[in-house]
């Protein structure tokens, strides 16, 4: 790959002019050695490339934990919302990068980015059924029968037929959480309004096996590491 071009994809924030102008002020290093060529070769796995001594490591794709706060959409587009792209930091902004999966406008929590298309298209598919785990706050207490219709699978509006869902009711009476193997629009509210009931608060707290960090703020972005990537897609 050309120096350049691996700087650029893994410092958005310089294009490629910038690298060159940087080279040209002796502030890139390869191995040790000031870049003469902005556009020089180099294996981009191998290879120690510093810019103004900071060394840039080689991501070939990225993922991301986005503790989503509402008033934030799962878009790349930009419109009269923020997106989950507007609210992370230009360090980590980088070609390709997306949402992978959505949550509602309204909705906080745990949302993956990454450039990685094809993780992205084995966990959005419908016959992965990666489970995704909700902490649901309801307008009033949930009721015991609710586990029962949900593991059965419930009908919700316009006669959509839900996946078998897991309840787990918590000590207080109107807080719950709540497994979906898949993500049908606004599922959780609709499961919730068939039993007569409404959810004030919704917050994605897990995808798969791997939980949102509990230290993580609203807004706040963690890059995961590839040895926690597996467990995205873990049941």
């Amino acid at each position: 790959m050309r120096l350049d071009k691996f700087i650029s994809s893994q410092r958005t924030d310089l294009s490629r002019n910038d690298v060159k102008a940087l080279v040209k002020k002796g502030l890139v290093t390869v191995n040790g050695q000031k870049a003469k060529k902005a556009d020089m070769q180099l294996d981009e796995s191998s290879a120690l490339v510093a810019v103004g001594g900071e060394e840039i490591v080689y991501r070939k794709n990225l993922y991301l934990m986005l503790n989503k706060p509402q008033g934030v959409v799962c878009s790349t587009k930009e419109g009269e919302c923020p997106t989950v792209i507007d609210i992370i930091p230009e360090e980590y902004r980088r070609e390709g990068l997306f949402p992978a999966g959505r949550l509602d406008k309204d909705t906080e929590g745990f949302v993956l980015l990454t450039d990685d298309g094809q993780l992205a298209h084995r966990m959005l598919s419908p016959k992965s059924h990666v489970p995704k785990t909700y902490f649901v706050r309801l307008e009033r207490p949930w009721e015991l029968s609710y586990k029962e219709k949900f593991e059965n699978g419930m009908t919700i509006d316009g006669g959509e037929k839900c996946l078998p869902a897991q309840f787990i009711p918590k000590q207080e009476p109107n807080e719950c959480e709540l497994i979906l193997h898949e993500g049908k629009f606004h599922q959780v509210k609709r499961m919730f309004e068939a039993l007569g009931n409404k959810v004030v608060y919704l917050k994605r707290i897990k995808i798969g096996a791997l939980a949102l960090d509990e230290k993580l703020p609203l807004g706040g972005v963690l890059e995961i590491m590839h040895k926690d990537v597996e467990r995205l897609q873990s049941q």
